[in-house]
């Protein structure tokens, strides 16, 4: 494992509530950086078949730009009952034929999925969320941290916190959704902390415990 021995890196992200949620992360460590969308880096295709190949693909891209070492993340929503679908094309569900993305329209395509299927009780809807960081060097080297969290899907969506389609996702053992935990809750870890809520912050905790320095 490469350690990171400096504190200057890019978020290599253009998606505005993972860019926050992760400065927010790294931010009790001094961290100084600057997202891939600030820095105006051309958003490099998804073309691979599992987080990990796509958080990879970020990475390298925005270290490769940068000169300076840049963490990604890939995640998405793995439901049971579909398959795994949404899984890596968590995003492409969302993408309007303008371009943009609307979540609502995706959370209603998940609901809709599922009624197809017959999935109406809690125990037919499991699923978890998956988040891979991906810390990249500009001379091309990787380290990969996976973080996922198990949960329900519920109908309809609760709460306005968060971001995509976290007002559906219910984490095992709250009776709150993603969309009603504060952004503490939800995904705030500090280090001697024994645990994280979030699939992020169980990735970022994964990568503090092996890539930082003391």
């Amino acid at each position: 494992m490469r350690k990171l021995d400096t504190r200057t890196i890019v978020v290599a992200s253009h998606n505005a509530g993972k860019i926050r949620e992760i400065e927010e992360l790294i931010g009790p460590f001094g961290f100084s950086a600057k997202s891939a969308a600030e820095l105006k880096f051309a958003e490099p295709d998804e073309t691979g078949t599992t987080f990990e190949d796509n958080a990879a693909i970020k990475a390298l891209a925005s270290a490769k730009a940068s000169g300076m070492p840049a963490l990604s993340d890939d995640s998405g929503l793995v439901i049971d009952a579909l398959g795994g679908d949404p899984g890596v094309y968590t995003a492409n569900w969302a993408e309007r034929e303008d371009g943009t993305r609307d979540f609502v329209m995706a959370m209603e395509k998940v609901e809709k999925a599922l009624c197809d299927v017959g999935a109406a009780t809690p125990e037919a809807r499991t699923a978890r969320f998956v988040s891979v960081l991906c810390l990249a060097w500009p001379d091309g080297h990787t380290e990969m941290f996976r973080g996922e969290v198990e949960g329900t899907v519920v109908w309809p969506p609760r709460g306005t916190k968060g971001f995509g389609y976290d007002p559906i996702f219910q984490p095992e053992g709250f009776d709150k959704t993603f969309g009603e935990l504060t952004s503490e809750e939800k995904h705030g870890w500090k280090p001697g902390d024994a645990t994280a809520l979030s699939h992020r912050a169980r990735a970022f905790k994964l990568f503090v415990e092996t890539c930082l320095t003391a």
